[in-house]
């Protein structure tokens, strides 16, 4: 009987885990393609430290945190500068609005709770959770994790909030040869899906895509032939963003429930 990824080359937009997911792939009969989409993840220690600083002295109405590991982040930095307790002290004094349920588990190691919670982990599902809240005037602390969130921007800015952001860690863009190479390879069907693990990784290609290629023919390709692939909600939230509409996603989301899940998607759906 033949595999379910037959001879199918699956593009890997991630940076890590590639040998795991490529060993999945290619027991499924299928040909894994390394082409890392993250760029390099770095910790803004100057940016982060002026940030804190900024934080204790003059505090907020409101916290926002979207990621659990931007947040551990946030709080072991400020545990470094021995700010940590100061920093609680104002978080605790205001309202907070969480995001997804790993940066909730690390709110509760540290003794907080939200005020607001958009289970779902998606940024559309935050901005609903906060649609009842009065932003006029409030200062508001936007935790992100080296990527800006242009909706929750807009959503704020409409409502009159006076918010700034924090990311605790920067990307490095990725190598421009290799979103060259996969540009190509969408756009003249010669991959059969794209993996993306990651919404920085849908916002780099994308933003390649609009500087020096064009935005139609990807969305046509994923549209007709090539599968985009998400490794949960909040990186097919990002493809939906983009105009890709077709896009496949796993129950959990892990990386090989990923993989599991475009093999199943092929042996119903066979081309």
């Amino acid at each position: 009987m033949e595999k379910a990824l037959a001879n199918k080359k699956i593009v890997l937009c991630a940076s890590r885990k590639i040998e795991e997911m490529s060993l999945l792939i290619e027991k499924q009969g299928g040909i894994p393609l390394s082409r890392p989409a993250q760029g390099t993840a770095f910790l803004a220690e100057k940016e982060l430290e002026a940030d804190l600083n900024r934080l204790v002295e003059e505090g907020a109405d409101w916290f926002i945190f979207t990621t659990g590991i931007g947040t551990e982040a946030l709080l072991e930095k400020a545990s470094q500068l021995g700010l940590k307790d100061r920093l609680l002290e104002r978080i605790h004094k205001a309202k907070i609005a969480v995001r997804g349920y790993k940066t909730m588990n690390v709110l509760r190691k540290n003794g907080l709770s939200a005020d607001v919670y958009a289970d779902d982990g998606t940024t559309k599902g935050l901005v609903r959770a906060l649609e009842h809240v009065d932003w006029q005037g409030k200062r508001v602390i936007v935790q992100l994790y080296g990527d800006t969130a242009p909706k929750l921007k807009q959503f704020l800015l409409n409502k009159g909030a006076i918010s700034h952001e924090v990311l605790p860690y920067r990307h490095v863009e990725p190598d421009r040869h290799v979103m060259e190479q996969l540009y190509e390879e969408i756009v003249k069907r010669k991959v059969d899906a794209v993996c993306f693990t990651a919404a920085i990784q849908v916002r780099f290609f994308f933003s390649f895509v609009k500087e020096h290629g064009n935005l139609s023919l990807v969305q046509q390709a994923f549209s007709d032939y090539v599968l985009a692939v998400a490794v949960g909600k909040v990186t097919a939230e990002a493809l939906h963003e983009e105009g890709i509409d077709r896009v496949i996603a796993p129950q959990h989301e892990r990386m090989g429930a990923m993989i599991v899940e475009l093999a199943q998607y092929y042996a119903k759906t066979p081309r």
